[in-house]
């Protein structure tokens, strides 16, 4: 990806929190950590959740998947709604931002907003083009890039520099229409993984993200984060 580069998110649910309220996202939803993917540790998450973030490291063996996936879906096909908001990753180390604004547009409903609320306008704007079109809308939105930037510094781990090879990416899971979406910028579309329900979201959800886990089992570095009602 070149061109534009920013500083990496980190992973953590007060950043994102903070990032979300400094673009206009009234905190009646709130970004939370998911410890563990077991039944009794999911069930002490607040509910309603309206999507999940996965932080997953991209790996030779998770490229091949990649890959693999992509060509069975362009000789199979996939039934995606119009109404999934999607778009494409064209600035380098902006997968928090897009992992963010994917959870916020397809769940604008159920979310509250300051009138002038920079995220909004932002999405109100872009909802009506393509992927592609949403990615080039999003390089020239000052508002958002200022704000990636201030919150990129407000982690727990020192912000590594720009040049610095970061393997880490975030992807957003999202139930629309009763339907699960992974909604990933680097794929040139969303992946489709068949019925949810609100009630059964975070668990369909975790495990699409297990799966990511069993791919690399050596591998520790995933976190989960789950956006629920405050």
């Amino acid at each position: 990806m070149e061109g534009q580069r920013w500083l990496p998110l980190e992973a953590n649910p007060d950043v994102m929190n903070q990032f979300l309220r400094q673009l206009g996202l009234q905190p009646t939803w709130q970004f939370g950590d998911v410890y563990g993917m077991d039944p009794e540790i999911l069930s002490m998450v607040p509910r309603p959740v309206c999507a999940v973030l996965l932080l997953f490291p991209v790996t030779e063996k998770y490229e091949s998947f990649r890959l693999e996936e992509e060509a069975k879906i362009k000789s199979q096909g996939q039934e995606v709604s119009p109404e999934v908001y999607f778009m494409r990753q064209t600035i380098g180390n902006a997968c928090g931002t897009i992992g963010l604004i994917h959870a916020v547009a397809n769940n604008q409903g159920r979310l509250d907003f300051d009138p002038d609320s920079a995220l909004k306008t932002f999405l109100m704007q872009s909802s009506s083009l393509s992927p592609e079109e949403k990615a080039a809308f999003l390089e020239k939105d000052e508002s958002i890039r200022v704000t990636h930037e201030s919150s990129a510094q407000e982690g727990q781990t020192e912000a590594p520099s720009l040049d610095e090879k970061v393997d880490l990416h975030f992807i957003a899971f999202v139930n629309v229409g009763g339907n699960l979406y992974e909604l990933d910028g680097r794929k040139p579309f969303p992946i489709a993984h068949g019925k949810t329900t609100e009630e059964t979201f975070l668990e369909d959800a975790t495990a699409v993200c297990q799966k990511f886990m069993a791919r690399d089992p050596e591998e520790l570095r995933f976190t989960v984060v789950a956006l629920s009602k405050a």
